[in-house]
């Protein structure tokens, strides 16, 4: 099996003030090196402070949305192009805010991944389910559509991006997938990954959704969860740290 060196991203949401981010920002470097890549997605206008910032330091940033189009008429979009000239690593693609507040479709999703590859711009493609979904048991089903979406339109280059399984139940709501029901939908995601591609399990999947430093170490510890994508817990340096510790 491949190894697969743990991915831990904070998601700031739409958090952060110059103060703030610069207070969070210098906690997170002091902490040291951890034996996990870290990134951070700040909302966009914050982009640039954080790449002066992090310049030279071992912690990656991204951005947390991306359009699907390459440039023109299109008020209040951001391009992949753009976000690469600011050195972002990553772009977070199909978050369940996304989909729920801005009616992203499963293919809008998919063609957002594609425009960030296309700039060399890694997707965080999110997938989950919401509570009235899983108790219907159609956790799979809706996991497996919302991934095939992005396989189809990528093809062979499914491989060079990451997954993010956020379970909608648990975000924000302080309610954590146990590990089991985590790893069982990572390990649903991984198989569905390797009838793609050949590069599934070299992917890193992380998993999002109320992570915290108490329950980082046992999620973590599950064969198919390569990380996390972390909300709340990512704007205090000290929690961020202690979850990057416990991968």
């Amino acid at each position: 099996m491949t190894t697969r060196r743990k991915l831990v991203v904070g998601n700031w949401k739409m958090h952060g003030s110059h103060a703030a981010n610069a207070e969070l920002l210098q906690g997170i470097l002091a902490g040291g090196p951890v034996n996990a890549d870290l990134a951070v997605c700040p909302p966009f206008p914050y982009l640039s402070e954080v790449a002066v910032t992090l310049a030279n330091s071992a912690v990656a940033w991204g951005a947390q949305d991306v359009s699907a189009f390459e440039q023109g008429a299109y008020t209040g979009e951001v391009s992949a192009a753009m976000l690469r000239e600011f050195g972002c690593r990553y772009a977070i693609v199909g978050h369940s805010e996304r989909r729920a507040y801005h009616g992203e479709t499963d293919q809008l999703v998919a063609d957002k991944a594609k425009a960030a590859l296309s700039r060399g711009v890694t997707p965080i493609v999110c997938v989950g389910e919401t509570l009235a979904q899983r108790e219907a048991g159609e956790t799979e089903a809706v996991v497996k559509r919302q991934l095939s979406a992005v396989i189809h339109t990528l093809a062979h280059c499914i491989g060079e991006v990451v997954v993010a399984y956020e379970p909608v139940w648990a975000i924000g709501t302080g309610r954590t997938a146990s590990p089991e029901q985590a790893q069982a939908v990572h390990a649903l995601l991984r198989a569905q990954l390797a009838a793609a591609t050949p590069h599934a399990d070299a992917m890193r999947l992380l998993y999002g959704g109320s992570v915290k430093p108490d329950n980082a170490a046992t999620l973590f510890a599950q064969p198919d969860i390569d990380g996390g994508l972390i909300g709340g817990a990512a704007l205090k340096a000290a929690d961020f740290l202690a979850i990057a510790r416990a991968a």
